[in-house]
């Protein structure tokens, strides 16, 4: 059998990118992971261990809001979120709320390998990742000068944002719960953002030549975030699925949102109730996520025969794909 690659770095538009980083970065950055995932597609290398690695590279890249590159919270500390999951068998791993790791991914995957759970939080997370000897950092490791000028704006304006929402001194929350927390004293929370605001997830699905699938994604999350909050990220059939009997799934975009429609399972039942192709399925599941509960952001999608999709609500979805063992192929809009 051939082989698919796809990965994403986030949904929105690059115009509208708060710190300095062109198109060209973004695309040279995608084209050369897909270069390296697919000299280990084309070796037999699994599914599972490609989007694990595809990720990895995406995580110590600072343009990206996962890994190095995560905004930082309320404790001017990373505090990120992955998942992985196997399509073969439905194995899953996921971290939650975790600091201090080079890569989030990658202790994911032993989760997934050690098999009693399925996702770990917070402090026990980090405590199972030292006993596994993942690699750690310190938190200067993660402290790039585009992140901390970032959290000092939102900081300053008393507010969680999205990765490169633009902080606007004055700018009415419109939510009851942001004005109550506001006048509490704690950082309101951000309107959500327009459809041209970058949304900072990155992610990878991948078809093996044995024609297993897998899925793989991760963040830091919102910055000036407080009270340990998980989005889609880490949760199986949320941000991330895998089965191949449909299809692999990675999303990315405004979490709760993701979270309240289940959002890569009701992809997966579109391709295994309904036949759809990947991007037909694509569409439809953002079709669904706009019409339930006006959501933001896209996914990437590759189903049991191959086949590459992917759709959007926002303007904007940083993505590359390998379909079926062709021409590598990087879209941003």
């Amino acid at each position: 059998m051939t082989y698919s690659l796809m990965i994403h770095g986030g949904a929105g538009a690059l115009e509208d990118l708060k710190y300095e980083a062109g198109e060209s970065e973004f695309r040279t950055s995608l084209l050369e992971i897909l270069a390296q995932g697919r000299q280990r597609l084309e070796a037999g290398a699994s599914a599972l261990d490609v989007v694990e690695f595809c990720v990895m590279l995406l995580e110590d890249n600072p343009l990206y809001n996962a890994g190095r590159g995560s905004v930082l919270n309320g404790q001017g500390q990373v505090e990120m979120d992955a998942a992985l999951m196997n399509g073969s068998d439905l194995r899953a791993g996921g971290v939650t709320c975790i600091k201090n790791v080079k890569n989030p991914i990658a202790v994911a995957r032993l989760v997934l390998e050690q098999g009693d759970h399925v996702l770990l939080a917070g402090e026990g997370a980090l405590e199972f990742a030292q006993a596994a000897g993942a690699e750690l950092r310190e938190n200067d490791y993660f402290l790039t000068e585009a992140r901390l000028k970032q959290l000092a704006e939102a900081q300053a304006a008393g507010r969680m944002t999205l990765d490169h929402e633009r902080v606007k001194p004055g700018q009415s929350v419109g939510r009851a719960v942001g004005r109550a927390l506001g006048q509490a004293g704690e950082p309101a929370i951000a309107q959500r953002p327009a459809p041209t605001e970058k949304l900072g997830t990155v992610g990878a699905v991948a078809m093996d030549r044995q024609g297993n699938l897998a899925a793989a994604t991760s963040t830091g999350g919102l910055v000036n975030k407080r009270w340990g909050r998980v989005g889609d990220t880490p949760v199986v059939g949320a941000g991330v699925y895998a089965d191949n009997e449909t299809c692999a799934v990675s999303a990315t975009g405004y979490g709760e949102q993701f979270l309240r429609t289940v959002f890569a399972k009701t992809l997966s039942d579109f391709v295994q109730f309904q036949g759809m192709s990947a991007q037909d399925a694509a569409q439809a599941a953002v079709d669904y996520l706009v019409r339930k509960v006006d959501g933001d952001g896209g996914a990437i999608v590759i189903d049991q025969a191959g086949r590459c999709g992917s759709a959007q609500s926002t303007s904007g979805l940083i993505r590359g794909w390998i379909e079926q063992g062709g021409e590598a192929v990087c879209k941003l809009g």
